[in-house]
């Protein structure tokens, strides 16, 4: 397993698909694609395991075990049951799978789940004389079934809990931003890690820290304690110790020195839950109370990568905007990028952004907008 090159696929939040090919390419990892949903991308298993530890906006990083057409249950089935699941389950262990179809004779995704899981645990039976049980909520390993024009591709899932999970962060504000969006925020705003960076509406401060991560090389994987695939079957003792090795380099490259970052808000008590957030992930920041209307021209070169509020979500009305509007009209020779819902809080800057990017915040449809102000 370990010689092959296999065929790893890294999800990612819909419109960070672009930025996720840019990154895994710039750590290095060969044959990377660019597809909907995510990223392609070939290697060792090791490879694998080194994307769960060092990308920043993958969501999860899955194996892909096997295509087969499947115009049928009988052909899901016999597929399914085709795949050696030895390497990963015993009957001691527990699994969980999860199916997304279009365009196929199947059509119901639970049924595809199922008769999925009957295949898996039907040939562990015939094997050991038991079957492993099912645990949706904490299993040893999961299984990810995409059906699309009766094409079946059975995928075995790295991480355990998803990747924007880093464990840093306890307590979210009230309109949290998952780390791996905010991730991509940053390298779509174009900040180059020296140049200060300043979110002016921090909330829980995850853009601020997953800069301060980014910039000071530290890997977010290495915040888990454990990712999914340790929990496989065929995880030993000296894929332990290259794993151990593998979180000693990332701890290796780590950058002592950060670009200045500077993330305020208005509101005192999300401030004291950016601070303990950015203390859990080994970062040393300043978080400060101001207000949009205290945001005053000073001459000096920074990058603004914020996610203002937005009615959907918190509450914002035209008086915000415009005051976010003039605010940030103020900032000049500055690059000031933003993500929102809401197109008044575009039509506020009155200046035509560079670039505009499609993505989801959560189930929302989103624009993140970059601006140079004149």
């Amino acid at each position: 397993m370990k010689t092959q090159p296999l065929e790893f696929f890294a999800t990612a939040s819909s419109g960070t698909e672009r930025a996720l090919q840019n990154e895994l390419i710039e750590l290095g990892f060969k044959s990377v694609r660019l597809n909907s949903g995510g990223t392609p991308f070939l290697g060792p298993i090791e490879d694998g395991w080194r994307a769960c530890l060092t990308s920043r906006i993958a969501q999860r990083i899955q194996l892909v075990l096997k295509r087969f057409p499947a115009f049928s249950e009988l052909d899901l089935y016999n597929g399914v049951k085709s795949i050696d699941w030895s390497p990963y389950l015993t009957p001691e262990h527990t699994l969980a799978v999860s199916a997304f179809c279009h365009s196929s004779n199947l059509t119901h995704t639970n049924y595809i789940a199922q008769k999925t899981k009957d295949a898996i645990v039907d040939q562990l039976r015939e094997i050991h004389g038991s079957r492993p049980d099912v645990d949706r909520e904490d299993s040893d390993v999961r299984i990810f079934v995409f059906l699309g024009n009766n094409k079946a591709t059975i995928y075995l899932d790295l991480c355990g809990k998803p990747l924007f999970q880093r464990g840093y962060r306890l307590e979210k504000g009230e309109a949290p931003l998952k780390e791996t969006l905010a991730a991509a925020m940053l390298m779509y705003s174009g900040w180059d890690r020296k140049t200060p960076l300043w979110d002016p509406m921090c909330g829980s401060g995850t853009i601020a820290i997953e800069a301060g991560l980014w910039a000071r090389n530290i890997a977010p994987g290495i915040f888990r304690d454990k990712f999914g695939f340790e929990r496989w079957a065929n995880f030993n003792e000296n894929d332990a110790e290259t794993l151990k090795r593998m979180r000693g380099e990332c701890r290796r490259y780590v950058n002592n020195e950060m670009p200045k970052i500077i993330a305020s808000d208005c509101d005192p008590a999300v401030l004291e839950t950016a601070e303990a957030n950015a203390k859990r992930a080994g970062l040393k920041m300043s978080f400060r109370q101001a207000r949009l209307e205290d945001i005053q021209a000073d001459g000096a070169k920074r990058v603004v990568v914020t996610n203002p509020p937005f009615n959907e979500r918190m509450e914002a009305g035209i008086d915000f905007y415009r005051k976010m509007g003039a605010a940030f009209s103020r900032l000049h020779g500055c690059r000031v990028s933003l993500i929102s819902a809401n197109p008044s809080a575009f039509k506020s800057i009155p200046v035509k952004p560079l670039n505009i990017f499609r993505m989801k915040n959560g189930n929302l449809d989103c624009d993140f907008a970059v601006y140079e102000i004149p």
